[in-house]
C-alpha cells in the first residue's frame, strides 16, 4: 500500500516498528509535504479576499506550486522506502564477493539521491513559505511559520540522509560532489526557514 493511502497511525505504526523502511529519509519527506501543505492552506485562505486583490494572481500561482511539492515529497515517501531495501539487501552481499562493491556503489548512489530530492523539494517549498510570508493573509501568519519550521525539518533531516550514504561510498569525489551541494542548499534555505519562523514568531511578541 502507497503511503498517500495509509491512515496517520498506519504509517506511524511502520515508522516506529523495527523494519528497514519507512525510515528517517521518509519521515523527512512527510515532514516536507506537510510544510507544503500549509502553504496550500495559506495561500487559500487569501485567495479571494479584497484585502489580497493585489497579489491574488501570484497567491494562485503560490498555489499551484506548493500542490505539487506536496504531492511530490508525499511519493518520496515511498521512493525513500525503495532505494533503501534494494541496498540493505547488498550489505548482506560476502564481503570476499567481487562484485559487492559495484553493487554497493550503485545501491547507495540510488538510495542517496532520493534524500537529495527531498532536499532540493523543501526548498522550493521554503521559498513558497518565503513569498507568502509577505502576501499571504495574516489570519492564518502562524501557518506560514510552521510550515517554514516543518521545511527546515525536512531539509535537515533529507541532508542527513544524504551524507549517511555518500559515506560509505568509494567514489569519493562524487560522493563529495553530492555533499557540497546538499550542504549548500541545506546552509541557505535552513537559515531562510529559520528567519521566517523568527520573523512569525516576532509578529507576536
Amino acid at each position: 500500500m502507497q503511503t498517500a493511502e495509509k491512515t496517520c497511525e498506519g504509517f506511524l505504526s511502520e515508522l516506529a516498528a523495527k523494519v528497514p523502511a519507512p525510515g528517517g529519509g521518509g519521515a523527512a519527506a512527510l515532514a516536507g509535504a506537510l510544510g507544503a501543505a500549509l502553504g496550500s492552506m495559506v495561500a487559500n485562505y487569501t485567495i479571494g479576499k479584497k484585502k489580497y486583490a493585489a497579489v491574488e494572481e501570484d497567491v494562485k500561482g503560490l498555489l499551484c506550486r506548493a500542490e505539487e511539492l506536496r504531492r511530490s515529497l508525499l511519493s518520496q515517501v515511498d521512493a525513500d522506502a525503495a532505494a533503501f531495501e534494494p541496498l540493505s539487501r547488498a550489505y548482506a552481499i560476502p564481503k570476499e564477493d567481487p562484485g559487492r562493491e559495484a553493487v554497493m556503489e550503485e545501491r547507495l548512489w540510488n538510495a542517496a539521491a532520493v534524500p537529495m530530492d527531498i532536499l532540493r523539494l523543501a526548498c522550493e517549498a521554503v521559498e513558497i513559505h518565503s513569498e507568502l510570508l509577505e502576501k499571504g493573509s495574516t489570519m492564518v501568519l502562524s501557518d506560514v511559520g510552521t510550515g517554514a519550521a516543518l521545511c527546515r525539518a525536512a531539509i535537515e533531516g533529507a541532508l542527513l540522509n544524504v551524507k549517511v550514504n555518500t559515506g560509505g561510498m568509494a567514489d569519493k569525489q562524487r560522493a563529495a560532489a553530492l555533499e557540497k551541494e546538499a550542504q549548500t542548499l541545506a546552509d541557505k534555505y535552513g537559515a531562510r526557514a529559520t528567519e521566517i519562523y523568527k520573523t512569525v514568531l516576532g509578529r507576536y511578541a
